[in-house]
């Protein structure tokens, strides 16, 4: 009876984005061409890639949502896949079968291989350490602060000087109100009695002998 058994590794964890699935499988009959695939999901609904081959010839093909590459070797074909991301963990199925000459057959379904992707964030000790930048709107508001204090500084000094200047404009005016002018005068009743406005000149010779 021709039969087809295939082994799988039940846990494949990935780290690096990149999966190597070992499909091992024994087949008693004569088949001459043959076919692998590698099946998706629970229901094995999504084909991944495949590999055909006979004695002269080996095709494969993947579909576009995944890279992937399968390798017949002997009794067992190795299913390669990269730049996997952490939405394609699922569970995944190896299926062989005989092709040509008649019967076809291909194997019952396995326990499959979980292929579990993980995140994994690599940091380099050479790269450069990010830097923190500034938020841009700091450099306005510290030249608005300084040229602020600036102007404040220059409108106090012009204040002072002005205040300063009124002061001494009022003392000055204050001092020019309180003069009096020092010339004597007349007393008015001089006026009233008529007396000269001068004494007469003496005459010196009445002294002379």
């Amino acid at each position: 009876e021709n039969k087809i058994l295939v082994a799988q590794s039940p846990l494949l964890t990935v780290a690096n984005k990149n999966a190597t699935l070992v499909c091992n499988y024994t087949y008693n009959g004569t088949g001459k061409e043959f076919r692998a695939s590698l099946h998706k999901g629970t229901d094995s609904a999504v084909e991944v890639c495949f590999i055909s081959w006979n004695t002269t010839k080996i095709s494969s093909n993947s579909n576009k949502e995944f890279n992937c590459k399968g390798i017949h070797d002997k009794d067992k074909v190795i299913f390669n896949l990269w730049n996997m991301s952490a939405n394609q963990t699922d569970i995944y199925f190896c299926k062989i079968e005989a092709m040509y000459p008649p019967p076809y057959v291909y194997n019952e379904k396995s326990n499959g291989t979980v292929i579990h992707v993980t995140v994994c964030f690599v940091f380099s000790l050479e790269e450069t350490p990010m830097q923190i930048q500034e938020p841009q709107s700091a450099i306005p508001l510290w030249s608005m602060v300084a040229v602020t204090g600036v102007l404040a500084f220059y409108s106090m000094l012009v204040t002072a000087a002005f205040i300063n200047y009124w002061q001494k404009s009022r003392k000055n005016l204050h001092h020019q109100s309180d003069y009096m002018n020092m010339t004597p005068r007349h007393p008015p009743y001089q006026k009233n009695k008529g007396y000269p406005s001068y004494a007469p000149t003496r005459d010196y010779t009445a002294y002379r002998s």
